[in-house]
C-alpha cells in the first residue's frame, strides 16, 4: 500500500519536473525577466544611496527581493499547471486512480517547490557571478532554507488560487493582481521607512515581506529590519499555512 503511495508521489513529481525541463520559453523568462531586474535597477540605480541603506550599492540591496520576487512567480505556474490538467482532464483520470489525493497532492507540491527552488537557485547563482556574496556560511545555509520555505509556500498559494478558478485566461491576471503590489511592499526595491508611517504596519501584514527581510538578513547582512530568526519564525508559520490551505483546497476542488 505504502509502495503505491510512494509510486505516486514520485511519479508526480517527475511529471512536474519534465514539464520544466521541456517548457524552454519558461526557462528563458526565467532568467532573462531577474537579469532585467539585475541590470536596468541594479546597474542603473548602482551609484544611488537610499536614506540609511547599509549594503555596499543598489545591485546587492536588490538581490535578496529578486531571489523572493522570482521563487514566487513559480505560484503561477503552478496554478497554471493545475488549470491545464483540469482543462484536458488529466486531473480527473488521476484522482480516480487507485491511490489517495493526499499522494497526488504531495507529489505536486514537492514537484512544483522543486522547480521554484531551482528558478531561486539561479538567480542567486547570478547574485553570486556579480560579485554578491554570502555574509557567512551559516548565512547561505539559512538563506537556503528561506529559499526552501518560500518555495513551498509559493506553491501553496497557487494550489489555493487555481483550485477555486476555471478561467486559464484570467488566472494571470488575478495572479498579477494580488501578487505585483505585495511584492512593492515588500522592501524588495526600496526601504519601507522611506515611505509615509501608515504604510510600514501595512507592510508587516505582507508574508513576502518577511521572505525579502529574512533572505537580506541571511545572505548580505544588511538592510535587514528583523534579524533572521524572527523572519524564519514568520515564514515558517506562512509556509504550513499555505500549503495547509493549499492542500485543503485543492482536494476539495471540483474536477
Amino acid at each position: 500500500m505504502f509502495r503505491k503511495e510512494f509510486q505516486a508521489i514520485y511519479v508526480m513529481w517527475l511529471r512536474e519536473i519534465k514539464r520544466f525541463i521541456r517548457s524552454r520559453s519558461r526557462m528563458v523568462v526565467m532568467i532573462v525577466q531577474p537579469l532585467f531586474f539585475f541590470v536596468v535597477l541594479g546597474f542603473g540605480l548602482k551609484s544611488i544611496q537610499l536614506p540609511g541603506m547599509e549594503s555596499k550599492d543598489y545591485t546587492q540591496f536588490i538581490a535578496p527581493g529578486i531571489i523572493a520576487m522570482s521563487i514566487m512567480s513559480s505560484s503561477m505556474f503552478t496554478g497554471i499547471s493545475v488549470l491545464w490538467d483540469k482543462q484536458f482532464g488529466f486531473l480527473q483520470e488521476v484522482l480516480v486512480a487507485p491511490v489517495s489525493r493526499l499522494s497526488i497532492i504531495v507529489g505536486r507540491t514537492i514537484g512544483g517547490a522543486t522547480t521554484a527552488l531551482f528558478q531561486g537557485l539561479i538567480i542567486l547563482f547570478i547574485a553570486f557571478a556579480l560579485g554578491i556574496f554570502p555574509a557567512s556560511v551559516t548565512g547561505l545555509f539559512l538563506t537556503l532554507v528561506f529559499m526552501v520555505l518560500s518555495a513551498f509556500a509559493a506553491v501553496g498559494f497557487g494550489l489555493v488560487i487555481a483550485s477555486k478558478m476555471r478561467d486559464m485566461q484570467g488566472f494571470p491576471l488575478i495572479m498579477n493582481l494580488v501578487i505585483m503590489p505585495l511584492v512593492m511592499v515588500s522592501s524588495a526595491f526600496f526601504k519601507l521607512d522611506t515611505l509615509p508611517s501608515w504604510i510600514l504596519p501595512v507592510a508587516q501584514l505582507n508574508p513576502i515581506f518577511y521572505m525579502v527581510d529574512g533572505l537580506r538578513g541571511s545572505l548580505i547582512n544588511a538592510d535587514n529590519m528583523f534579524p533572521p530568526i524572527v523572519d524564519l519564525l514568520v515564514v515558517s508559520v506562512v509556509c504550513v499555512v499555505m500549503m495547509g490551505l493549499g492542500s485543503y483546497f485543492f482536494s476539495k476542488s471540483e474536477t
